[in-house]
């Protein structure tokens, strides 16, 4: 299953994206009278849980009326709310090189908060004094269970589903302190969509191409068996500190071709679009513009 949210009169509303066009969940919902979760922030908020329940809706929304065509639409934030953003530094190998580090011996985390999430096609604010601005393609990881102190083998059935992320970042500002906060969570700087892929759909999520394009030119070009940790991982080390919750979601990495590793580093400005590609997963695409 696929899931998009769009905007709207009313703001935005959650959408199914089916071979009849966009089904509208809400009005979906009223009028079929399936028992379901009817936005986006309920829909998260309950997780795996409500899967079923929008099996049925689509199963019983035979009204054409109640379908959109998904051209004719404008991309909300594909997780408009999440409840915690985790983020992970330097996990695939070939980054951990092109940057000089040392592959981790543990994840490095990391957090963004709400005001940095953004919708597909939608314009990146920068401002003038933000001269170091970054690319990172990433597979996202949207939850759709509970999890604490789940081990490996447990951590993708916590799954809901998967996005396109782009972990933009302003590199000098990252490096400014021992805490790459402000350069990560500045507004609109976590794009992400357009579509959660339902994880039935993505049986392997470490054997998934990873690519970016920079105004037309292949910049990342990986997959995500080049994770030094695998997304599992990732899950069963963050849940062993904190509760991971349903709708919360995580940025599992950039593999290497970002301009920080470059040694003519040229760093995006207005003008700029980056678009992310993970394979089955849609295309993310980004401009950036004055703030």
């Amino acid at each position: 299953m696929r899931l998009i949210t769009y905007q709207t009169d009313d703001g935005i509303q959650l959408g199914i994206v089916t071979e009849r066009g966009v089904l509208d969940v809400a009005a979906a919902v009223a009028s079929t009278g399936v028992d379901c979760p009817a936005g986006a922030d309920e829909v998260y908020a309950v997780g795996s849980a409500a899967l079923p329940a929008l099996a049925a809706l689509v199963e019983a929304a035979g009204d054409p009326a109640l379908y959109r065509n998904e051209g004719d639409l404008t991309y909300g934030p594909a997780v408009p709310n999440p409840g915690k953003i985790l983020c992970v530094g330097l996990n695939y190998q070939k980054h951990a090189a092109e940057t000089g580090a040392s592959p981790p011996e543990e994840p490095v985390l990391f957090s963004k908060f709400n005001n940095a999430i953004a919708a597909p096609n939608e314009d990146i604010p920068i401002q003038a004094d933000w001269t170091r601005v970054d690319y990172e393609s990433e597979l996202g990881v949207v939850m759709g269970g509970t999890a604490r102190n789940v081990s490996v083998d447990e951590a993708l059935g916590t799954v809901f589903g998967y996005c396109n992320m782009n972990d933009i970042s302003e590199r000098r500002l990252q490096m400014l302190s021992g805490q790459w906060l402000l350069g990560k969570s500045l507004d609109k700087f976590l794009p992400l969509g357009p579509y959660v892929v339902t994880a039935d759909e993505v049986p392997n999520p470490q054997n998934l191409s990873v690519k970016g394009w920079m105004n037309g030119e292949l910049r990342q070009s990986s997959n995500t068996a080049d994770m030094i940790f695998t997304v599992a991982e990732v899950i069963a080390y963050a849940s062993k500190v904190m509760t991971l919750s349903p709708g919360d979601v995580i940025s599992t990495g950039t593999p290497e071709g970002v301009i920080m590793g470059m040694a003519d580093k040229v760093w995006m400005k207005p003008g700029d679009e980056y678009i992310v590609e993970v394979e089955g997963l849609g295309r993310l695409v980004n401009r950036m513009v004055e703030a």
